[in-house]
């Protein structure tokens, strides 16, 4: 049976032109970007060059924006938070939905002396302002607010959080790792002081991302080693994986307005064809602004680890939540911050769509989960009379 990818938040295939562009930097052979020579300053202005351009696609037109290059989103957010964050405790604010590598920093960072206000979301899963505004007005070093949730697909109001914390002279950074690739984006206008990328999640190479930090803000190193990136990030940078970047970014711009439109459209059709066959299933975060590939259905009645690999099974990839938390046997932290009920939460899956995904394999996703929906009924309902006694049975002597 063939494969159906709905799991494209967890990561995504490369771009046929990202892996020319990647072959092609391979067979270049650039040097160390760091050294002297001919061939050193020839792979540092390719380097430049292509940072550049990648500040260009991102909207950071205006100069005084460090693009950093990092592993991933995930170190990212980790440079953002604990270089923003500063050495002297003092109070950082981040929301209760964010993705572990955020979540998981203001823990530490707890654990260090910081005050740490978890702002809490509303059953929608978005986030709630006038808790943002009353936190603000103590002193605060750091506001840290996603973007797009990976789970929900839920859109935060960031350009009026960064309105509120501008006003307050406070930094906000932004994990856009699920907007880019996916949403217009524009660094300079949304109003934020540092935003985190990744490039698997744009049909780029695992194993790069980047920090975009205005060059103003003080920012501290949290590796320690050379001169690269302005010592704020030291080790060599990859020219090949930041060129195969750059080229997944170009062919989002290219078309980020129609693939926005496409997934969107996707999107409606595949929760229209279950709502259709089931019309009590919930869509978590479907009355506000989402992601247009984004899915998160609760299958009232069903276990969600049980439809998961049943779903397996059948062929359709999705998952039971973040990637970076999909092993776990748990409720979502994120659906559970939301305040849903517990058989939303037990039966909640995430179907993600991407720019790979077709009309034809969203009617043949649909009609296999409606499938497998049916065939474990059916199953749930023979258990159910097999272990149930015989009408006379004597239960005692």
């Amino acid at each position: 049976m063939q494969a159906i990818n709905l799991d494209h938040n967890a990561t995504t295939p490369l771009h046929p032109q990202v892996c020319k562009a990647l072959d092609a930097a391979m067979r270049a052979e650039y040097a160390n970007p760091a050294s002297q020579h001919a061939a050193g300053r020839r792979a540092r202005r390719a380097l430049e060059d292509t940072r550049e351009r990648m500040l260009e696609l991102l909207g950071a037109r205006r100069s005084g924006v460090h693009l950093l290059l990092t592993s991933g989103g995930t170190e990212a957010n980790n440079l953002a938070l604990f270089g923003l964050a500063g050495q002297t405790p003092g109070r950082i604010i981040v929301s209760s939905i964010e993705h572990p590598s955020v979540l998981a920093v203001a823990k530490r960072l707890e654990q260090r002396g910081w005050d740490v206000v978890r702002l809490a979301v509303s059953s929608d899963g978005v986030v709630d302002l006038d808790q943002l505004r009353d936190a603000l007005k103590l002193s605060t070093r750091l506001v840290s607010l996603m973007w797009a949730n990976a789970e929900t697909g839920v859109l935060q109001p960031i350009a009026a959080a960064a309105e509120l914390c501008c006003t307050a002279g406070v930094t906000l950074h932004t994990d856009a790792v699920q907007a880019v690739g996916k949403l217009p984006v524009d660094f300079d206008r949304l109003g934020a002081g540092a935003l985190s990328v990744a490039a698997h999640k744009f049909q780029g190479p695992r194993g790069i991302g980047a920090l975009l930090v205005d060059a103003s803000l003080p920012l501290e190193r949290v590796l320690c080693g050379s001169v690269q990136q302005q010592g704020l990030r030291p080790g060599t940078e990859s020219v090949e994986l930041a060129l195969a970047m750059c080229q997944a970014l170009e062919v989002w711009a290219a078309e980020v307005t129609q693939r926005e439109d496409r997934l969107t459209t996707l999107r409606e059709r595949f929760e229209s064809l279950l709502r259709a066959a089931r019309p009590k299933l919930v869509v978590n975060g479907g009355r506000v602004g989402r992601l247009p590939n984004t899915s998160n259905v609760s299958f009232l009645g069903f276990d969600r680890q049980e439809l998961f690999v049943a779903l397996d099974l059948a062929g359709v990839q999705c998952s039971t939540g973040s990637a970076c938390a999909s092993g776990s046997s748990e409720p979502s932290p994120v659906l559970r911050a939301m305040g849903l009920a517990d058989e939303v939460l037990a039966s909640a899956l995430r179907f993600s769509l991407g720019a790979t995904t077709t009309p034809a394999e969203i009617d043949e996703a649909a009609a296999r989960i409606l499938q497998v929906c049916n065939d474990l009924e059916r199953s749930n309902r023979c258990r159910k009379i097999a272990a149930t006694p015989p009408v006379g049975t004597a239960n005692s002597l």
